[in-house]
């Protein structure tokens, strides 16, 4: 299991901390078939096929739960379909904003002339929600906590840095900020995850400081 950094292990599914620069399920074509699912599932036989419940992107590290089981992938789906999981974001700025919190909806949707970037779209768009609290601020660059109530694609990316939003993109994000997209420069970490445990029904909480 050198290749994962195993939080804990249930008998249902995994809570793994993802590197940044590595997919959390497998892309198109054979360069992109190393993913975190495809790590778990060499590393717990028995698994589903589809074993992923949700995704981080591909820059973003942080926590990341795994199914061991067809229930459990079914039962953790659910859970985040119905946005049930409490998640918790640090992230660094590269500025700092206005306000020390408070809450940002914004609607977006894929750009599909610049794939994967997301667009504000007060017409077409789907509406993204996220609480945000500033945790410090040295040297021009903001330490923030984001608290997302869905679960867009891009989502705190798009919020951080859109001018109707923090209008601060985050420190080296190469879609909406000056990032050059190497491996654990987008400054972007799920630190913490609450959900029910699908064999007990027990809230459970697992947590992850970022390098940064």
């Amino acid at each position: 299991m050198s290749d994962l950094k195993i939080i804990h292990v249930a008998e249902s599914y995994v809570v793994v901390d993802k590197p940044s620069g590595v997919l959390s399920v497998p892309g198109k074509g054979p360069d992109k078939q190393d993913c975190i699912t495809e790590r778990v599932k060499k590393a717990f036989p028995g698994c589903p096929e589809h074993p992923s419940v949700h995704r981080l992107d591909m820059d973003t590290s942080g926590l990341l739960v795994v199914a061991r089981t067809h229930a459990a992938q079914k039962h953790l789906s659910i859970q985040f379909q119905n946005r049930l999981p409490q998640k918790r974001y640090i992230a660094l700025l590269d500025g700092v904003p206005s306000g020390s919190e408070g809450t940002l909806e914004l609607p977006f949707r894929l750009d599909v002339e610049n794939r994967p970037r997301q667009i504000y779209d007060e017409v077409h768009g789907k509406m993204g929600i996220t609480h945000w609290k500033v945790l410090g601020i040295d040297d021009g660059r903001t330490r923030i906590e984001f608290r997302p109530v869905t679960g867009r694609t891009h989502q705190l990316r798009v919020h951080a840095a859109h001018e109707k939003g923090l209008g601060i993109p985050i420190v080296g994000d190469v879609l909406y900020g000056t990032g050059t997209q190497q491996a654990g420069e987008l400054k972007l970490h799920a630190c913490q995850i609450a959900f029910l445990d699908p064999d007990t029904e027990a809230l459970v909480t697992y947590r992850s400081e970022p390098s940064f």
